[in-house]
């Protein structure tokens, strides 16, 4: 199947992206999932968000799921057994959300999912997860755009220390799994 490139400077782009996820078949269980991946301040939240929104369908964000700086390749797991493989059952989602303060996993949470269901972050187009997905979207900017991004999150004093043990594990992850060569879609946010 040909790969859809979209540009997220194109007005439409969200609604070509949540066609493409509708036309694509329903992997874990009744739901279609679309996983949105790149490197880090590529643009994967936001441009989750917008597609999650345009598909009136819940988003999921790894950020809520990683057990640390250090739990990129931890998360896969996780994301099979909390979100996945009960879709494929026919049942919610049910995950804990991780207390990055705390440094441990909170109460369980639930979220339905009825049709689709967007889930987001570095790791969600890995290799064990790909047999449930409907469609994969790669996320990619230039590098120097991608660092000026990280340079200006929110998050950026807190993420600083942890930037280079991250992006070491992300091409750790890119070079295992590469889903980049896998995505039915490509999300120029360049």
């Amino acid at each position: 199947m040909p790969v859809l490139t979209l540009s997220t400077a194109a007005p439409d782009w969200p609604r070509r992206a949540v066609a493409a996820l509708r036309r694509a078949p329903a992997r874990a269980g009744r739901v279609r999932v679309l996983a949105v991946e790149g490197r880090s301040g590529a643009g994967k939240t936001t441009l989750a968000r917008r597609v999650a929104e345009e598909a009136g369908c819940p988003l999921l964000h790894l950020d809520d799921l990683y057990p640390g700086w250090s739990g990129l390749a931890a998360v896969v797991p996780l994301v099979r057994e909390w979100v996945l493989e009960p879709l494929a059952r026919g049942a919610d989602p049910r995950w804990r959300a991780y207390d990055w303060a705390r440094g441990a996993f909170g109460e369980w949470r639930t979220t339905p999912v009825r049709g689709e269901l967007v889930i987001e972050g570095c790791g969600s187009g890995a290799a064990q997860l790909r047999p449930y997905l409907a469609e994969l979207a790669w996320v990619q900017a230039p590098p120097a755009l991608r660092g000026r991004r990280l340079d200006a999150r929110w998050d950026a004093a807190a993420y600083a220390p942890h930037r280079q043990e991250w992006a070491r594990q992300e091409d750790a992850f890119y070079a295992a799994h590469r889903p980049r060569e896998h995505a039915g879609i490509i999300l120029d946010n360049g």
